[in-house]
C-alpha cells in the first residue's frame, strides 16, 4: 500500500481523540497533551500551582512506581509511528517513557483493575527536554486506545499518534446505504499524498470531518508569481464511484482560488511519486469551474463513466485557500 509523507494523527482531537484518565496532572491538564497548535512558552505565566506548562506535567514523585495516561483515539486504526514531544519541558521532562495500545469495543468500568489486556509498540526509551522524539512502530494491531506511560514523573507537551485509518465499510454502509458515502474524510481514511506547496495552511486540513472555524483551518498556498498553479493529491479511504464533490471556500475572501478542477485515477497502491509523474492516467472529473470566496460549492461529474476512482487531484488556479474537499460516493470493491 503506498504511503503518505505523513500519516495522519489517530489520537487528533480533531478527529476525536480524548485523553481520558491519567493518574496525575498537578501542573498541567492531560488535554494539552492532544491540541493541535504547536507547543508554546510563555515564562512570565503561573498558576496557583506553579509554572503554567503547555502540555500534561505530573507532581514531583515521592514514592516508587510511574506516572500514566490514557487516551482514546479518534479513529480506528494501525499505528506506524509515536511522537513524544518534551517541547520547552527541559529540567521537568521524563527520564524515559513508554507507549502501550488496547483494542477495546467497550470501554472498562475502572482501568485500574487490570481489565485491560497492553501490547507494547514503545519500549521504555530515554528521554531528552525540549525534543520531539520519533519512534517507528511496525505492529500491524489495529488499535483504538493507546497508554503514554512516563518514568518515574515530568511533563510531556503533545503526543502524536501517526497511523492508518482502519474504517468499519460494513458499519458504515449500514448507517449510509451504499449510495452518497463521503469516502476522502481523515475518518474514513482519506490521506493527502502530496501537494505542490502549504506555505500557508496545511492540506490535512482539507479532510477534517467538521466545518471550518476560520480561515487558519484549511489549505492555502502562497502567492504565486510564475506560471503554472498549484494542486493537491488525495488518496481515497476507499476506491469508489464519485457522485459528487463539494470545494468549500469558507473563510476565504479575499484569498480563494479564482478557479478549480478535480482529476480522478484508478490506481491502488500508487507511491507519490507514481501519482505526480508527468504522464500519470488522470481522467477529468470536473472541468476547470469559477470559485467564489466564502462558499461551499457543491460540483457534479458531468460524465460518470470517468468517475470510478481511488485516488483525487484537486487543481487550484492559480493559488489560493481551500478549507475542506468532500467527495461523496458508491464505494466500491
Amino acid at each position: 500500500m503506498s504511503e503518505p509523507a505523513i500519516w495522519p494523527d489517530l489520537a487528533s482531537e480533531r478527529l476525536g481523540g480524548r485523553a481520558i484518565l491519567a493518574n496525575d496532572e498537578f501542573f498541567a491538564p492531560k488535554e494539552n497533551l492532544l491540541r493541535e497548535a504547536a507547543p508554546v512558552f510563555d515564562p512570565s505565566r503561573y498558576t496557583d500551582r506553579g509554572k503554567w506548562m503547555d502540555g500534561w506535567e505530573t507532581r514531583r514523585r515521592r514514592a516508587p512506581g510511574n506516572d500514566w495516561c490514557i487516551v482514546r483515539l479518534g479513529v480506528r486504526g494501525i499505528v506506524r509511528e509515536i511522537v513524544v514531544d518534551t517541547s520547552h519541558f527541559r529540567g521537568n521532562h521524563p527520564e524515559s517513557a513508554a507507549v502501550d495500545a488496547a483494542s477495546l469495543e467497550v470501554e472498562p468500568a475502572r482501568w485500574e483493575d487490570g481489565d485491560v489486556e497492553w501490547s507494547e509498540l514503545v519500549p521504555r526509551s530515554s528521554l531528552a527536554g525540549d525534543s520531539a522524539h520519533r519512534f517507528p512502530v511496525s505492529d500491524e494491531g489495529s488499535w483504538t486506545h493507546v497508554r503514554l506511560s512516563i518514568f518515574p514523573d515530568g511533563g510531556v507537551a503533545r503526543l502524536r499518534v501517526h497511523g492508518e485509518v482502519v474504517a468499519d465499510w460494513s458499519r458504515i454502509a449500514q448507517e449510509t446505504g451504499r449510495r452518497g458515502v463521503e469516502v476522502a474524510a481523515a475518518t474514513r481514511g482519506g490521506i493527502v499524498m502530496a501537494c505542490s506547496d502549504a506555505f500557508f495552511g496545511n492540506p490535512d486540513h482539507l479532510l477534517l470531518p467538521d466545518a471550518p472555524r476560520g480561515m487558519w483551518d484549511g489549505w492555502e498556498t502562497r502567492r504565486r508569481r510564475g506560471p503554472g498553479h498549484d494542486w493537491v493529491v488525495v488518496r481515497l479511504g476507499r476506491r469508489c464511484r464519485i457522485e459528487r464533490l463539494e470545494i468549500d471556500t469558507r473563510h476565504f475572501k479575499g484569498n480563494h482560488p479564482e478557479s478549480a478542477r478535480v482529476e480522478a485515477i484508478d490506481a491502488a497502491g500508487a507511491s507519490a511519486d507514481e501519482l505526480t509523474a508527468e504522464g500519470a492516467a488522470w481522467t477529468e472529473l470536473v472541468p476547470r469551474t469559477r470559485l467564489r470566496p466564502d462558499v461551499a460549492h457543491v460540483l457534479e461529474p458531468p460524465d460518470p463513466s470517468t468517475a470510478e476512482a481511488t485516488h483525487v487531484r484537486l487543481s487550484i488556479f492559480p493559488d489560493g485557500g481551500v478549507a475542506r474537499l468532500r467527495v461523496w460516493g458508491e464505494p466500491l470493491a
